[in-house]
């Protein structure tokens, strides 16, 4: 018997509890004069809320699904078709050789800290040796979560703890129109992770750990590690029936194994090799390639000096700028090597005998 424990949830809002929430995105006196216009809009939230309108528009599963006549989501179906696409294109061998740099640090001068990072720094010295090596670059920067206007990487649901096949490739939980939990960012992010064949992420630490905007990402890409290609096989969150899958035998795919890495971790004062091993292990884990030990970095700068003139600090540290372009360097070289197939990986080919 597979039982589904419960009690957590919390109670539905009140409608005005509701109504609060709902005006809090419209406190700008401007808003005022459209009293009337946004009550009519609350009385339509409110409607979705208390039926639970997660996907308001959907359609047909179709060929391909295990219950073709299952509604499924228009956008995360629009999601998925992007996602075969770009995994048939990174598999064609004409198809150029791309590499997705992650800046993972949320501060910019676009934002409250009136400054650019460290890292979006050590991103462009990473960028201009991979265009150098004919490589194609995608920088994703996401301190964009900081200065852009809703744009969001909503929380993982730990899905996969109640069961695997609960995990939909690409995350499903995203949007949920009725929560007004939109906006959700990873329905990009996922096809861009897809279309790279090599990954470098750069970070700086935060109290021991990957800043927010990182981790937020991170966590959401569990879905690429054993993740459930068709939603109909739940018949959406049904976990009784993730359950059930799970125990019969799940495969845990790893859709984004395959592709070469890097790693650049930065600190001031402690942190920087827990941060960079949480890192370089997830990565292994997911079933991509480190690029060698040099594409593993990580490093002080300005050990205990001030902020205030650390980027003075990162002008004067020619070393730590040149062990960034051996990191660029090493997974440029792994990503050629890969793509002609002379990439050696000593375990390839073995099984996990505990998979998951």
């Amino acid at each position: 018997m597979i039982e589904i424990r419960t009690g957590q949830a919390p109670a539905v809002l009140s409608r005005k509890a509701f109504h609060q929430r709902f005006m809090q995105s419209f406190i700008d006196p401007a808003f005022l004069t459209e009293g009337e216009a946004l009550g009519r809009l609350e009385e339509i939230a409110w409607d979705a809320y208390k039926e639970g309108r997660k996907a308001p528009v959907t359609r047909k599963a179709g060929a391909g699904y295990a219950d073709p006549d299952y509604d499924l989501s228009v956008e995360w179906l629009e999601t998925r078709e992007k996602l075969e696409k770009a995994q048939t294109q990174w598999a064609k061998p004409d198809t150029p050789s791309r590499v997705l740099l992650v800046c993972g640090s949320p501060r910019n001068d676009g934002s409250c800290p009136g400054e650019i990072s460290k890292t979006w720094r050590l991103t462009n010295t990473a960028k201009t040796v991979l265009v150098k090596a004919g490589i194609q670059v995608d920088v994703l920067d996401l301190s964009l979560l900081t200065s852009s206007y809703n744009l969001h990487i909503h929380p993982c649901k730990g899905c996969v703890s109640t069961a695997m096949p609960l995990c939909h490739w690409p995350c499903s939980c995203y949007p949920n129109h009725a929560m007004n939990q939109t906006g959700d960012w990873m329905a990009d992010i996922y096809e861009r992770w897809v279309a790279a064949h090599g990954v470098i992420i750069l970070t700086p630490v935060h109290w021991y750990q990957s800043p927010s905007p990182l981790k937020l990402m991170v966590d959401r890409l569990v879905c690429a590690d054993g993740g459930n290609p068709d939603p109909t096989t739940t018949q959406g969150k049904k976990p009784a029936l993730a359950k059930a899958l799970e125990m019969k035998g799940w495969d845990y795919p790893k859709h984004l194994s395959g592709r070469t890495y890097g790693v650049v971790v930065h600190g001031d004062v402690a942190g920087i090799e827990g941060a960079r091993r949480s890192l370089t292990d997830w990565l292994d884990w997911m079933g991509l390639i480190d690029a060698g030990s040099q594409a593993r970095l990580d490093r002080f700068i300005g050990y205990y000096e001030p902020y205030a003139n650390s980027h003075d600090t990162l002008d004067t540290d020619k070393a730590v700028q040149a062990e960034v372009r051996n990191v660029a360097s090493a997974v440029a070289t792994g990503v050629l090597a890969l793509r002609a197939g002379t990439l050696f990986q000593p375990d390839k080919g073995l099984l996990r005998p505990r998979p998951k």
